[in-house]
C-alpha cells in the first residue's frame, strides 16, 4: 500500500477521493488547502508515495504548493487535479515536477486508476498494494 496525501479545498471531493483510495488499500492523509498540504509534507519529511492536489485553492494553490514541495523534497511525486482549462495550462509548465493532471469531475474509478498509474510511474507497484490490502 502507498502513503498518499490528498490536498483539496472541496470537502466532498476530498472525502470521496480519500475513501476511494483507502478502499484501494492506501494510507491517506488529507489537507484542505496548499498551505496545510505543505505543512503536512514538511511534518512527514516528504515521506509520501504520492501527493494528489487540486490546483485552484485558497491560501496557497496546488501549483505553489507543488513548487515548494519539490524544492524541499526533490523527486516527490505529485499528481494535480483541476476542473479549469486555464489551470491545466498553468500546470503544463511544471512537467519536471508533476506526474500528470487529472481533469475534474472524475469518477471514483478514474481517481483510483490515475493514482495507480502515477504510482506505477514512480516505481510503486499496484500489484503490491493489492496483496497488502
Amino acid at each position: 500500500m502507498a502513503k498518499l496525501l490528498i490536498v483539496e479545498d472541496d470537502e466532498s471531493v476530498r472525502t470521496l477521493a480519500a475513501r476511494a483510495l483507502e478502499r484501494a488499500g492506501h494510507i491517506v492523509d488529507v489537507a484542505c488547502d496548499g498551505a496545510q498540504g505543505l505543512d503536512c509534507i514538511h511534518a512527514e519529511k516528504g515521506a509520501f508515495d504520492l501527493i494528489v492536489s487540486d490546483i485552484r485553492m485558497p491560501e496557497m494553490d496546488g501549483i505553489e504548493m507543488a513548487q515548494a514541495a519539490a524544492a524541499a523534497f526533490p523527486g516527490l511525486p505529485i499528481l494535480l487535479m483541476t476542473g479549469y482549462a486555464d489551470q491545466r495550462e498553468r500546470a503544463e509548465e511544471l512537467d519536471a515536477i508533476i506526474i500528470d493532471v487529472v481533469q475534474k469531475p472524475f469518477t471514483l474509478a478514474d481517481i483510483r486508476d490515475r493514482v495507480s498509474l502515477a504510482l506505477a510511474r514512480t516505481g510503486q507497484s499496484a500489484a503490491a498494494f493489492a496483496g497488502a490490502a
